[in-house]
This record gives structure tokens, C-alpha cells and sequence, in this order.
């Protein structure tokens, strides 16, 4: 590794006059500046990080905690805040919680003793007091979903608009049994959306327990077997809602795998809008979520925030729409079936 030493000795000048060249003193002329800019490149020089932090500058990392990056929401989300913060000159430093508290507080730890420059988090459903307390010394901002002992910083989506969006197009569509599975409401944004589903249901139509089922939001295997007890039913649903990506993959796994012909035997509507989505059988009509929007906004703000040194002291909160994407896994109940390979179960597996 190239040190300092080894620059001042290229330069034949005190260790401290290159340190204070690197750092932007003003002490410094900006002739000296320029020179040991050049030779430090040409030698290849890395700063040393943990050195700086030892002196009191924070990083220019910025850690984001996730529930799972394999979910391709977050995925994106991701990619859009890298790009953003790295064009501000920041890098993004990325943790997984699998929604467990205990590995949430890990990493919050972690962020904070490398002194990054800010957190934004997408916090689990019950944060340990010390991860709240921790979040509290660092600049920080919360993501899609939002509990308030951590703050008032937020960007989201209107997560009870967007589920009540989807159950009306299939109450309008004449469907009556229309079943939901979600996240658990113990989440906020499962608490939203159940919200959303529940207020659309059609009129005078008693709420049947059967057809709801919450569990794991970023659990496959949950959805796929919340599916396999709403098709085990004596009395189907004629419609299913996911209230997530994951959920959404389960759902057209499981029908797949039973031959459900959608949307003749069943109607269909997904959570976000992968690509996949656009072509699985006959288009899965799906809640389509301004992500990269909402990552980049989010980002831009944070960005502009820690610049400030105002982060902590200003209350904001951005709410995003989400858009109904009609394709063809929804039609009106009881019309007759069409006869095409498309309405059949070819599709999406993943």
C-alpha cells in the first residue's frame, strides 16, 4: 500500500504538508495541492479510511438496510439509490435483515461504528429500542415503510390507494369472492393494504376470514401455499390480490404447477411490475409501483440533507401513487371462456 511517507518522499516534503494537501487544508497553496493530487494517483494512493474516521470525518458510505435484495423490488430500488448517490459521490453500502429484528440491529451497529455519512433504512416490523436509539445519532431516513419511533423522515407509497385500486377493478368486473394474501399486519405497509383491500370489497358483502391469508411478505413459499388452501376451498375465490412481489411470484407458481386457467377459472392481480409480469399467460394485470422514482427522489433529498447537516432536524414526508396495469389475467366473472393458449396456464416460473 502506498502511504503518505511515500508521496512525501516523492515530493521531498513533510508527511504532514501531503496530508494537509489531501485534505483540502487552506493552510496549502493550491499549487502544492494540484502536485500531490498528481503524484498520489500516479502512485496509486488509497486514503485510509478508518484513519480519517479516527480523526472525525465521516465516509462517504452510505448504508441501506433491506429486507432481502433477491426480491427484485428492492433489487431495484438499490440500483436506483446506487446510481443516484454515486453521482453525489457517495457509495452505498448494502445490509439484509430478513425482517429479523436481532440482524437489523447487527447492521445498524455495524453502519454506525463505520461512521457512514447516513442510513436509509426499510425498518422490520418491531425495531429493538437500541436500533432506534443508534438510528437517532446518525442522519437517517426511512423507506416503503415507516414506524414512528424511528421518525418523520419517509418516503412511501400509498399502499391502501394502490389495494383499493385493485379490489374495486375486480368488484366492478362483478367478482364477489375476491381473496387477498399479503403481509402480515403487524407490518405498516401489510396494515395499509389489508386496509385498502377491505374497503373496496363489494357492498353488502360479508367479509369471509377464508379468504384472506398474511403471513411473510418476502416469502415465496407463503404465497404459494396461501394459494394451495384458497383452491382447497368448497367454495372458491373468482379473484386473488398479492400484496407482494414475492407473494405475487407464489400465487402464479402454485397455479401454474395446478393448471388454473387464468383468467377463465380464476382472476389475477400481482403486486409491482417486473418485467416477467407483462408476459405470464395472458398478462398479469398487476399494482405497478413508481420504484426507480421513488428510490431516486428519496436519494437526491438525503443526498441534499447531509449536505446541510439537516437531516434529523426536518420533518418530511413524500407519498407516492401507485398505477393499475389492466392486462389480461382479469376479465368480468361469468363471461365465457376464451378459447387461446394465452388464457391457458403458460407462464412465469421462478
Amino acid at each position: 500500500m502506498v502511504t503518505i511517507k511515500d508521496i512525501a518522499a516523492r515530493l521531498q516534503v513533510s508527511p504532514s504538508t501531503v496530508g494537509r494537501a489531501l485534505s483540502d487544508d487552506p493552510r496549502i497553496s493550491a499549487a502544492t495541492k494540484k502536485k500531490v493530487a498528481e503524484v498520489a494517483k500516479e502512485m496509486g494512493y488509497v486514503a485510509n479510511l478508518a484513519a480519517r474516521m479516527m480523526r472525525g470525518a465521516s465516509s462517504n458510505l452510505v448504508g441501506f438496510v433491506i429486507p432481502d435484495i433477491r426480491n427484485g423490488f428492492y433489487a431495484t430500488i438499490a440500483h436506483a439509490l446506487s446510481k443516484c448517490l454515486q453521482s453525489a459521490g457517495f457509495q452505498l453500502a448494502l445490509s439484509e435483515t430478513e425482517d429479523d429484528r436481532m440482524a437489523e440491529l447487527q447492521s445498524v451497529r455495524e453502519l454506525a461504528s463505520a461512521n457512514v455519512a447516513g442510513i436509509i433504512i426499510v425498518p422490520t416490523a418491531k425495531p429493538h429500542r437500541e436500533t432506534v436509539r443508534l438510528l437517532k445519532l446518525s442522519p437517517h431516513v426511512q423507506l416503503l415503510r415507516r414506524h414512528a419511533m424511528i421518525g418523520d423522515q419517509w418516503f412511501g407509497i400509498d399502499d391502501t390507494q394502490a389495494l383499493s385500486e385493485a379490489t374495486a377493478h375486480l368488484a366492478q368486473l362483478g367478482h364477489r369472492r375476491i381473496a387477498y394474501i399479503g403481509g402480515t399486519d403487524e407490518l405498516p405497509t401489510g396494515a395499509a393494504r389489508l386496509k385498502g383491500y377491505r374497503e373496496a370489497l363489494p357492498s353488502g358483502e360479508p367479509e369471509d376470514a377464508a379468504l384472506v391469508h398474511l403471513g411473510a411478505p418476502g416469502a415465496i413459499e407463503f404465497g404459494r401455499d396461501a394459494t394451495r388452501r384458497l383452491l382447497s376451498l368448497a367454495k372458491r375465490p373468482t379473484a386473488i390480490i398479492a400484496g407482494s412481489v414475492q407473494v405475487t411470484h407464489g400465487i402464479l407458481q402454485e397455479l401454474t404447477t395446478q393448471g388454473v386457467r387464468v383468467p377463465d377459472e380464476l382472476s389475477v392481480v400481482g403486486f409491482g411490475d417486473e418485467p416477467g409480469f407483462s408476459w405470464w399467460g395472458p398478462g398479469l394485470t398487476s399494482i405497478g409501483l413508481p420504484v426507480s422514482d421513488l428510490a431516486t427522489a428519496c436519494g437526491l433529498w438525503f443526498i441534499h440533507q447531509i449536505k446541510r447537516n439537516a437531516v434529523q432536524s426536518t420533518n418530511y414526508t413524500s407519498v407516492s401513487q401507485a398505477t393499475l396495469i389492466v392486462r389480461g389475467s382479469t376479465r368480468r366473472h361469468g363471461a365465457p371462456a376464451k378459447s387461446s393458449a394465452r388464457s391457458a396456464t403458460h407462464g412465469l416460473t421462478v
